[in-house]
This record gives structure tokens, sequence and C-alpha cells, in this order.
């Protein structure tokens, strides 16, 4: 593609766009944002993070990203606190002007919309990775959440600015049939990819099998029907090892306490391996992977177990069927169902056959589909067409020109 050469007019140093990412925890960002960071930061762009500081506040500065905490908190709901986070925000913005502000998540999106508002931002993009438990949730309480959520997203969604990107098809479509962004203001990026160096398949596996669930210990992940499942399928198969992989997320409204999960451990049904930082390996030494979820946006634990070759079993829901093809690299049930959940867990126990053939699938779905790579430039695309104006791959990070400075 051909496009005219842009003056030059430098926006942060060495003339380098700013892009500040804001995420509500470092853990989350570290874990599935660091990737998409380094290559936004390796195309010439000055790379900012708002987060909450707690466990990973040095290795994310060690990769040249400007770190600034933040008091924001997902589980708050005291109206005072929550005005003090827009307003630091806001005064971050302003301080720091970036060309954009990347918004991971709800409260981000919300508040930092507003912040972005009233700072005159040039650019926002807002990142939904999954509707979240506002939308999984039948209760009361959020059903009454959901109603406020919606207005206060719709207010800031459908500005000339904001850029909405979501990971599946069906969430985009939920959120324009409920008029909270405009169909011309979205886009689709599946995740932010896998390295299929790192997660790539392995050879040799636990002598008793290992039904694996990797995920972050919460209710609206299908935990407990995963428990229930273990004891459906270990009153036939008492060896098979049913494992947890993840940690407690207790800022999250759906977290399952540390309490029970070693209840079910003592009782034998499951044991809670807690968070791993070597998943190529735990995923390496499974005969399948397991997500019973109720709602994703894009699960990374399935395109890593994709990408490990490894047979999956996952709920018919969003998020998990654009992973999982059902008969060709794992099996789809209905969510909430302890009992088909355990039948296709059973299928693949006894079918060693059947496992590799899902595997070989899924090792291929997930180089053609899933590549960080892939991803990754999908969303550097989206930057450059903000900033420039139009979609130009051959145009590098370093001459654009942000549109308030032309």
């Amino acid at each position: 593609m051909e496009c005219a050469k842009p003056s030059v007019v430098a926006s942060g140093p060495k003339g380098r766009p700013k892009i500040l990412f804001v995420v509500t925890e470092d853990w989350y960002f570290w874990l599935h944002w660091i990737g998409l960071a380094r290559a936004v930061r390796d195309a010439g762009f000055e790379v900012s993070l708002a987060t909450r500081v707690q466990q990973h506040g040095a290795e994310i500065a060690q990769q040249g990203i400007k770190l600034f905490p933040i008091g924001l908190l997902r589980r708050s709901m005291n109206p005072i606190r929550e005005f003090l986070a827009v307003l630091e925000l806001t005064r971050l913005y302003r301080s720091e002007k970036p060309d954009i502000v990347y918004h991971v998540a709800l409260k981000p999106i919300l508040y930092g919309s507003v912040a972005a508002r009233l700072a005159g931002i040039p650019f926002v993009v807002n990142v939904f990775a999954g509707l979240g438990y506002t939308y999984t949730s039948e209760t009361v309480k959020t059903r009454l959440l959901r109603f406020f959520l919606r207005a206060g997203l719709r207010a800031v969604g459908t500005h000339a600015e904001v850029m909405t990107v979501f990971q599946n098809e069906e969430d985009r479509a939920q959120l324009i049939r409920d008029r909270i962004v405009k169909e011309s203001q979205t886009r689709v990026i599946r995740g932010t990819g896998v390295d299929i160096e790192k997660f790539q398949p392995m050879s040799g596996m636990d002598r008793r099998p290992i039904v694996l669930l990797a995920c972050r210990m919460l209710w609206d992940k299908g935990v407990g029907e995963f428990v229930e499942a273990a004891r459906f399928v270990k009153q036939a198969e008492p060896d098979v090892r049913f494992v947890l992989a993840g940690r407690c997320d207790e800022e999250n409204p759906a977290s399952i306490e540390p309490k029970q999960l070693h209840q079910w451990q003592e009782d034998g049904v499951i044991e809670w391996w807690g968070h791993r930082d070597d998943m190529p390996i735990v995923m390496g030494s499974a005969a399948m992977i397991v997500l019973p979820s109720y709602r994703e946006g894009l699960p990374v634990s399935l395109v890593e177990a994709a990408a490990c070759g490894k047979a999956i079993v996952a709920t018919n829901v969003p998020g998990c069927r654009d992973i999982v093809l059902h008969g060709v690299n794992g099996i789809l049930v209905p969510p909430k169902d302890a009992k088909a959940l355990a039948d296709a867990i059973m299928t693949l126990l006894n079918n060693e056959t059947l496992r590799d053939e899902f595997g070989r699938c899924g090792r291929d779905i997930a180089v053609k589909e899933f590549s960080a790579e892939a991803v990754i430039g999908q969303t550097l695309a989206l930057y450059r067409e903000l900033l420039y104006g139009t979609a130009c791959e051959s145009l590098s990070a370093k001459t654009f020109v942000p549109r308030s400075n032309l």
C-alpha cells in the first residue's frame, strides 16, 4: 500500500507517539498484556501503564514501560472513592498527554473514558476482555448494576474519538444491540495471541491422567461444575486427577474463597496448584484441558491449550466456541451442566486416538489463527489507523503524526 509521506511532529521523546495502558491489576497486565506492550514498545511507541501495583512493578519497569501506580479498585462501590478514581485518571491524562489511552475491562473503560473526555485525549481504545460478572450473573443486585452500567457505557462509548475492541463477534453484537457502541467504531481482535514456540506439544504424560482447569478461581469460570464433574468421573475412574491451576481473585465478586478450595482438596476431589509460572509444562502433563465457563471474551487458557496440542472440553458459550470447534479440536457442552461435562471428559479419557486427533487439529488452529505475531499485528494496525488516519502497514510507528498535531 502506498501512503503519502507525513511530516514528523514530536509527540513523545524523540518524536515517538505515546500510548498509556490502563489496567486494574499489575498481575493481570503482566500475565496477559505484557507481550503486546513489548511489541508496541518495539514498534517505536513510548509505552506507559497505569495500574494498581502489587506484585510486578519492578518487572514491568524493567521492560522500559513507565509505571504509574493508581488506586482504582475493581470491587469498590464507594461513590467517593470512585469519584476520586476518575479525578486521579484525569490528572494523569492531563499530565502525560498520551496520544492513545488503552483501557482494558469494564471499570477502566467507564472511568477512563470519562477522564479522557475531561483531559482532551485524542484517541481512546476500549477493550472488552469479555463482558464480565455483570453479564453472567442474574441476581437482582447484578441486574440493577447491569442497567446502570449499560447507561454509563452508552454515555462514553459513542464519542467520535473512541474505538471499542472486542475479543469475539458475539460480545460485539451484544453491545451493538444494546446501543452501547456504534458498529462503525468497533473492531474484533482475538486477544493478544499465543507464543506458539513457547506453547507447543510435549511428549509424555503423567501415569495417572490429569484433567486440567487453568483459570482464576471464580464461580463463573465453572469451577463448581468442574468439581461436581470430578465426583462423577471418579466413581468410575478413581485414579484420574482433577487439577485446578490458578490464583484466587478476591477483588472479583465471583471469587471462590481459599478455604473452599482447600476443603475440596482435603476431600480428595481435586488438587489446587495455585498460580503457576510454568504453564507450558503444566499443560504438557495433562490429558486434556477443560473450561466450563459461563461466558468468555477469548480464554487465554484455551488458546494455550490448543497451541500445546491438547484436546479441550469447554462450554458452548461466547469466547469458548471461538476456539473450540465441536468434534474438531474438542467437545462443547452446555454451561452449568456438570453431568454433560463429566460425560465429555469420560469420552476423551476412554479414547486416546480421539484426544490425539483433537490435539493435532487444535495446534493447527492455534498456529493459523491465534499466533501472537498475527494478533498483535492487528492491534498495531489499529493504532496506525487512529494516529495517521489510514491503515498503512508499511508505515513506521516513528513517523506517525497524531491528528491533534496536524
